[in-house]
């Protein structure tokens, strides 16, 4: 047997028993596993749905082209779908996603458009403001807009939903998904309760989103919003496709829960999830005292690890927002193991022979230079070196004549495998601002100085 296309290949995906991670839960977990579907992610599902119906209404037509606001996993779906069905695509996406999901899009020829992260949705920057305005500048375009169209919760009503009826033989008793354009929890979730109304629905929700408190209150509150780091879930309007009367609680999940947990998933139960997985199972852990023995919990897997690998699954990432603490030695811990020093600056408007007079004087090989307090560039034995040979009267000129680019900042959670990688022909050192906003330097003396002290 063979498929006549990837397309066919969407859905019936596996539903897996989880053991050690949820091994703290009187019930039986289980994770229905969307990363085997073609773009590996549950989006290809409604992606596909969306396409269809509109091609049925006449909203797509033979030759269009497809504008999408995405996080960059819908945007596969329908990536995937243009090109078997010979359309065109341009996605907008948001600077907080990872770098993998943007080169995946581009990969299967969509043209991708970076938007900032920190602006509101009605701001023309924004990836929904600029998908829209591209829709009209473009002829015979088209917008799925997947958080109104109905089709997202459609396709998992008619797809996910049976699926997850069929594979617990009716026994689930409780669906755990992340929320983000609502579409999964609202769709599959209005199938389950259709069979049964006692079936729970629990969203996953995000600090910075305003899914739960609107639903507890029946209050849109613009100070909960707030940028986030976990990708996939919460959001800072409400969707058409998040049913709130059919999700029967929200739980808030932190940014480095989420984070950690991912990876949690990866080392214990050996399946290489997405970012909204970790979320989803760290609130599932939060909420386990609402569950019993006989309870049967479907929580949504929603996407592949490998669009994380420079984020969730990058200890140096981690390190940097303060979410891994471990053995490892960091630019903080370089710090502690030497004495104190006071760093030695250069302003701008010192002449050349001025810096080699200081860099003789403390027997220095390199001196970081400043603009009115702040670090700009760098001066160097080398740089030195090379513009008297070049001219000899350079020794009047300006320093900042002969400077060259600043050491790179560190965080102070910066390791020190990154550090030392960091360190190399162009940068003999770099600079870190310490607890009390202090710059400090870091040479390679100090990091030898660290590993054998």
């Amino acid at each position: 047997m063979w498929y006549n296309n990837i397309l066919e290949t969407i859905g019936n995906t596996p539903l897996v028993k989880l053991n050690k991670i949820t091994k703290d839960i009187d019930a039986t977990v289980l994770a229905k596993i969307e990363t085997t579907n073609p773009g590996n992610s549950i989006k290809d599902r409604m992606a596909l749905k969306m396409i269809e119906d509109a091609e049925k209404s006449g909203k797509l037509k033979p030759g269009g082209t497809i504008i999408e606001g995405t996080s960059g996993n819908t945007g596969m779906g329908l990536a995937i779908a243009a090109v078997i069905k010979g359309y065109k695509c341009i996605f907008t996406t948001t600077d907080k996603q990872s770098k993998e999901k943007v080169d995946a899009l581009k990969a299967f020829g969509a043209e991708v458009i970076v938007c900032p992260t920190d602006v509101e949705p009605e701001d023309p920057r924004s990836y929904y403001a600029v998908s829209s305005r591209l829709e009209r500048e473009t002829p015979n375009s088209w917008k799925p807009n997947q958080y109104d169209n109905l089709s997202n919760s459609i396709a998992h009503y008619e797809q996910t939903g049976p699926e997850i009826w069929e594979q617990t033989e009716g026994k689930i008793t409780h669906l755990v998904v992340g929320v983000g354009t609502g579409g999964t929890i609202s769709g599959a979730g209005k199938y389950l309760k259709e069979k049964n109304p006692d079936i729970k629905l629990w969203g996953i929700d995000t600090y910075g989103s305003v899914f739960k408190k609107y639903k507890e209150t029946g209050i849109f509150d613009e100070k909960e919003i707030y940028p986030y780091i976990t990708e996939g879930i919460g959001e800072d309007f409400l969707p058409k496709n998040v049913d709130f009367d059919l999700i029967d609680l929200f739980e808030k999940v932190t940014d480095k829960d989420a984070a950690l947990m991912t990876r949690e998933i990866a080392r214990k139960e050996g399946i290489f999830a997405g970012n909204s997985a970790g979320a989803a199972i760290a609130g599932l852990l939060q909420l386990k005292h609402h569950l019993k023995k006989d309870d049967v919990v479907v929580v949504i897997f929603h996407d592949h690890g490998s669009r994380y690998m420079a984020k969730m699954y990058n200890d140096d990432w981690l390190r940097e927002r303060g979410f891994l603490q471990d053995e490892k030695l960091t630019a903080k811990s370089i710090l502690a193991k030497r004495e104190k020093q006071e760093m030695v600056t250069i302003d701008s408007n010192k002449t050349v022979l001025e810096a080699i007079q200081t860099m003789k004087t403390l027997n220095i090989s390199q001196i970081p230079m400043t603009q009115q307090g702040m670090v700009i560039g760098k001066i160097t034995e080398g740089d030195l070196l090379n513009a008297l040979l070049e001219n000899p009267s350079i020794k009047s000129a300006k320093v900042e004549s002969i400077a060259t680019a600043s050491f790179p900042f560190v965080d102070l959670n910066t390791s020190i495998d990154k550090i030392s990688g960091m360190i190399n022909k162009e940068n003999s050192a770099v600079l870190v601002e310490d607890e009390t906003g202090t710059i400090e330097i870091i040479t390679q003396y100090d990091i030898i100085n660290a590993i054998s002290g």
